[in-house]
């Protein structure tokens, strides 16, 4: 997918939505055993790039080294249900301390009034972390009322919108 699609379907209203909302993405890899595997995490778009922070020996940032690509999902349940599907190569950098990525990301998920004792048991137990930063090149975004996936439009154009 071109890099002028992506951006444009990043920057859709309902892409961004998705991008802030309070709704933790799902991130799908490959382990080092060879099998998938799809992980509930908290996420940062930094208008570039989605990014998760975790433990560096955590079972992803093993697996993701040794196969970068991943696809991550947001999407919100209710009619219309709306899904914000990205796929990239992922780098794991090791940092000291906490980023801001990672309580911000995680702030949005939180309810307030836990985020100071979080935060701060956080900055406390992690001397490092692992940030995972995924630049998507490829971005499909359903909304059910403008777009839909390629199987259910060719549906449709086979048999008339039921509506």
């Amino acid at each position: 997918m071109d890099a002028a699609t992506v951006t444009a379907t990043l920057q859709q209203p309902i892409a961004q939505e998705l991008l802030f909302s309070d709704i933790p993405a799902r991130l799908s890899y490959v382990g080092r055993d060879g099998d998938p595997r799809v992980v509930p995490t908290a996420f940062w778009w930094n208008g570039e790039a989605i990014v998760i922070v975790t433990v560096p020996r955590s079972a992803k940032v093993a697996a993701i080294r040794s196969h970068p690509r991943v696809a991550i999902a947001v999407d919100r349940p209710g009619m219309p249900p709306r899904s914000l599907l990205i796929r990239g190569a992922a780098t794991v950098e090791i940092v000291d301390g906490v980023p801001d990525e990672f309580v911000e990301g995680s702030r949005k998920i939180m309810p307030a009034e836990a985020m100071p004792e979080w935060e701060a048991g956080v900055r406390a137990l992690y001397a490092q972390t692992a940030v995972i930063t995924v630049v998507p090149d490829h971005v499909v975004l359903h909304d059910f009322e403008t777009t839909v996936p390629k199987a259910v439009a060719d549906l449709i154009a086979a048999h008339g919108d039921p509506r």
